[in-house]
Order: structure tokens, then sequence, then C-alpha cells
């Protein structure tokens, strides 16, 4: 129960108002509820013609205490009503009086539960929003360690689950503790007696279906990580296809993921049947105390050592029944509630999740690039496997430089930790001499442009992914910006033009014309230092032909760090930089690399070769 009252003390807060209203809705409720079982007592006994006595009315300010007034004149006014018109019409009237009774104790009912609903939905809305602002906000760093299947199952599945387990139980923490308390009381003014013979029975109740719920939340932890692994593998066939069929590897995919539906379903349906078991054993152990008390206070009542009557003993069975709904409410969500507080366990390692790029406390103001781009000792590691070792290298404004060097030597990283998608571990990046760390981190990556291997779209229209991150840009800019990249020609060529949509990842589009859409959208953005990651390495020599135009338009006045494993295409640059292990072994233009033959040449060979 404290891990659940955690959670709602995170996210209920901005609701207070609708909380405010259920909890008073719940009031009027039970107060309605204890009022119109009162009339069973007149009821029963003109019925059965049980009482006798005679009751005279007792001034409300007359010193006699409150609830004997209550008692004395409810008894006054049912005699009278009695006398005048007779035990058939005052049957009439009672019964009259119980149906508004119920009618007021019903919509009070709806209310409370209606004013629920913005709760409901509005923590669960919450939540989403902040796991998937929380995703935006981490860094690279943290998604290398997780599977992106799992990611959306936590966002999924295990949100779902909150709705379903925690959420659903709102209702059971504002409402049941007020029934429960307000039954209690008037259990307590009938016969405290019998009251404190049912308080000794029912924490033993309570124990046993907290113990069953314990181990429900373990089995539940155990079911969403199952879950996970279902998403991970579905998200990986959805990205490996090709290569599936390619291989003609259908059925060791199909075989593996029928072993994890399967662990799924067994985990799972323990954990069901566990859940299933709080109805059955909450209606098994609430007869039981109804039938304790009904014997216990019965033999009282028979034997006339109670101080009630048999009708009053009725409705204090009618009240004590009407309390165990409650209580059979709090030990389903006793069940309920370990499967949510299991789901948002693993939700929290999203929300929890340390972000270790920090902003700078008095961020510095960019002015743009000046002067020059400085890697100083710059060494990198993921884990244990050191990448970059004690990398220093000076990129002038206006100036292009190369890396090249085999798969694993670095290349990649090192563009990687300018923009700050990783943190530099030793040594310092400069920007006219300033640390990258003491900009913003907004204003550091608004400086730079990137354009990847695999061009990164959006499923939605031409002009969206070309506009995409430049605010306010006009039609007439992304045009002139496709213009430059060559992408002009064949967007207009679609039937919606800019408009048209582009399909999944760019799917309807081929690799050049993808990989031009995305040299568009560095060409908007007009940034200072462009990033080129093998831009043009997996195109075909007619699309690289267009592809390199683009990026020589782009590259004007620009410094550029191009990543090349086609040699071909950075044999201008001014200065090209050989990676192998995490070090800078080799630095020139390319006629004075090759003329030394080294590393550099024999790179040249083989894809001459």
């Amino acid at each position: 129960m404290k891990d659940f009252l955690r959670i709602l003390s995170r996210f209920v807060p901005p609701y207070k108002k609708s909380l405010a209203l259920a909890v008073l809705f719940n009031i009027l409720s039970a107060i309605l509820n204890v009022f119109s079982f009162t009339l069973i007592i007149p009821i029963l006994m003109i019925l059965f013609n049980i009482s006798e006595a005679v009751y005279t009315f007792i001034p409300w300010d007359s010193g006699e205490s409150l609830k004997d007034l209550v008692i004395n004149n409810f008894y006054y006014y049912i005699s009278e009503i009695v006398r005048y018109y007779g035990p058939s019409t005052a049957l009439l009237i009672l019964g009259l009086f119980l149906v508004v009774m119920t009618f007021l104790k019903t919509a009070t009912y709806f209310f409370s539960s209606a004013t629920m609903i913005p709760i409901r939905t509005g923590v669960v809305r919450d939540l989403r929003v902040q796991i998937y602002h929380k995703i935006l906000s981490l860094p690279l760093s943290f998604f290398s360690e997780q599977r992106k299947g799992d990611i959306i199952a936590r966002m999924s599945g295990d949100v779902n689950e909150v709705e379903n387990s925690i959420m659903s139980s709102l209702d059971m923490l504002f409402k049941n503790p007020i029934l429960i308390l307000i039954y209690f009381i008037t259990l307590l003014m009938i016969s405290w007696e019998l009251t404190l013979f049912t308080i000794v029975i029912v924490p033993g109740m309570g124990w046993f279906m907290g113990f069953v719920g314990r181990k429900l939340k373990r089995r539940s932890l155990e079911a969403q990580e199952k879950w996970s692994d279902l998403m991970s593998q579905l998200e990986e066939t959805l990205g490996g296809l090709r290569v599936i069929k390619a291989f003609n590897a259908q059925r060791g995919m199909r075989e593996r993921f029928d072993r994890s539906a399967n662990d799924y379903r067994t985990i799972i349906g323990r954990v069901n049947t566990r859940q299933q078991m709080a109805h059955p054993m909450s209606e098994f152990l609430g007869t039981a105390l109804i039938v304790i008390v009904l014997w216990f206070g019965g033999t009282l009542v028979l034997r006339h050592q109670s101080g009630i009557d048999a009708p009053t003993f009725i409705y204090y069975i009618v009240i004590l029944y009407s309390i165990i709904n409650p209580l059979k409410e709090f030990s389903k969500a006793s069940y309920n509630i370990p499967k949510g507080l299991a789901s948002m366990e693993r939700i929290d390692r999203i929300l929890m999740a340390e972000n270790n790029m920090k902003e700078a406390e008095h961020p510095v103001e960019p002015k743009g690039l000046q002067e020059k781009i400085e890697y100083r000792n710059v060494s990198f590691r993921y884990e244990t496997r050191e990448v970059l070792k004690n990398v220093s290298l000076d990129i002038p404004r206006g100036k292009t430089i190369a890396l090249v060097g085999q798969s694993g030597s670095g290349k990649s990283t090192l563009v990687d930790l300018l923009p700050r998608f990783y943190d530099v571990q030793e040594g310092e990046i400069l920007i006219d001499g300033v640390n990258v760390r003491d900009f913003r981190t907004k204003d550091l990556r608004s400086m730079i442009g990137y354009v990847n291997q695999e061009a990164i779209l959006f499923n939605d229209t031409f002009f969206n992914n070309i506009a995409f991150g430049s605010e306010g840009a006009t039609p007439e800019q992304v045009q002139e910006a496709a213009r430059i990249a060559n992408a002009h020609d064949f967007i207009m060529e679609t039937e919606q033009g800019y408009d048209t949509m582009i399909g999944d990842r760019g799917g309807k589009l081929s690799g050049g014309q993808r990989q031009r859409i995305s040299i568009a959208r560095a060409v908007l953005k007009n940034p200072a230092i462009l990033i080129l990651d093998e831009a043009t390495s997996a195109l075909d020599t007619e699309s690289e032909h267009m592809v390199q135009d683009a990026l020589e338009k782009l590259m004007k006045s620009r410094t550029t760090i191009a990543i090349a494993h086609r040699l071909s295409t950075i044999k201008n640059a001014d200065e090209i930089c050989v990676l192998h292990e995490g070090e800078i072994v080799e630095r020139g233009r390319h006629d004075e690399l090759y003329a030394l033959n080294g590393y550099y040449k024999r790179l040249c060979d083989m894809q001459s070769f």
C-alpha cells in the first residue's frame, strides 16, 4: 500500500478538484445508505407488530444526548404515522421514502464514480507523456543498453497495466475507506460489544489476502519481462524481414517466438489464476464473518443479554454486510494493485533513469563558428572497450575534414561527441575556444547539420520531412532547399507534390531520393557545421552522383566533417585523417597520404582493386 500511495502522490495532485468532489459525493452516498437502511427497523416492527412501546416527542434542546434524541423522535414520528394512517399506509409511506433515499444514494454514487474518470484518464495520459518526454531527453548511451521492443512494451503494455490495475483501484481508495468508516461508526453506535467481537476476526482475513497479493507482484513482474521479450522479438522481426526471408530463417524465428509466447502464457496464466482467487476468497471469508457474528449476536439477543432488540440486530447485520462489500473490493485491489506496481516499477526504470549529460549552469551564447573546432586529447570508451585514445584534431572554419579507416576505428564516435550525443570522458572539445559542455545542448545542436548513411525520415509529407526541426519554414524556403538538394523535380512528379506522404521511414522512395530529402533538411537548417556520416556509401553510382552533387552545394562555405568508406568521394577534402584502433595514424591531403605508401594507400589500393 505504501508503494501505491507514493505513486498516487506523484500523479494525482493536478486533479485535486475532481478528487475533492469524489470524496464529497462518497460521503453523501455512505450517509444516505445508512439512513435508507435505518428504515428497515420500523418496517419490521410494523410488519411483525413487535414493539408496543409508546413514544413521546422530546424537544431538541432538552439536553438529552443526540443519539437518544434522534432515535426517540424518529420512532415518535413513525408511531404517529401508524396511528393516523394505519399500518398499511405507513408501510407505503416508508417504502416511498426508501425509494427516494435510494435514488439520492445511487445518484451520489454515480457522481462519485464520474468525478474519478478525469483523474484516471488524466493520470494515464500524464504517464504516457512523461515517458515520451523522458525518452526524448535521455542520452543515446541509455538506448544502446536497451532494446527498442522493451521500451515499446513499457510504453504500451505496462502503462495499460497501470491503468487497469492501479487507476481502476482509485475508486477503491477514495470510496471504500469512507464507506467503511461511516459503516463502522454506525456499528459502534448500534452495539459496541458486537463490533468489538467483529474487529477481532477481520485483521486475520486481511493479512491472508495481503500475503497472497504480495506473491502476485513478483509473478506480475516476471510476466511483464516476458511481454517485453515478445515485443522485442516482434520489433526485430519487422526490422529484419528481408534478411529473415533471404536466409530462409522463418522456421527458426517462429520457434523462437513460439517459445517466448508459451513462456508468457504460462506465467500470465499463473498470475490470472491467483487474481481470480480474489472474489471467491473474499466471498467465502465475508460469509464466514457474517455467520460468526450472526451466531454470536443472535445468541445474545435470544438470551436477552444484548442491549439491542431483534429488528435492530437485523439492521446491524445489514450494515455489517454492507461493510463487507468495500472490504471485498480492498481484497480485489490487493490482487490488482501488485500487478500495476510491478509494471510501474518497470516504467520507473525509464522515468527515474539518470541523465548524466548535464546542462551548464551558466551557458555561453554561441555566435556561430568563427575560428575552429578543436578536439584536445579526447578519449572515450563504451563500458570497458576503449574507442578513442588521446585524439587531437583542429578543424578550421570553412574547411572540409574527412575521416577514414576500417569499421570500429572510432570515426562515428568522434563526430558523435561534437553535438554531445555522448560526453567526452577525457580531454575536451572546443568551438572557438569554448568547451561544448558550456553551451546549452539545444544551442550547440542548432549549429550542426547531420546527414547519415541511412536517411532517417518520418511517415509524413515531403514538406514536413524537409522542414523537420525548422519551425516557421515557408513553402518557398522548403522548395529552395529541395532544389539545392536535387530533390525538387522528383517531388513535383508525385501526385500531391510536397504534400505527398512518403510512407514509413520513406519506404515509398528510393535510397537516393531518401538521401536527397535528408540533405534538403540539412540545407534548410543552414548549419555552420556539417557532419556527413557515410552519406553516399549505400547508393548506386547514378544516385551517388546526384547526392554528391547535392552535398557539394551544401558544403559550400561550411565547416564539414565527412566520414567516408568510398575514398573517391573525399579526394578533394582539405585534410584526411586516417583512424586506426581509436588513434589518428596518418593525416594530410589525398596526394600526400598516397605518397606516404602507408595505411591510407593500402585502403585506396583495396578499393581500386
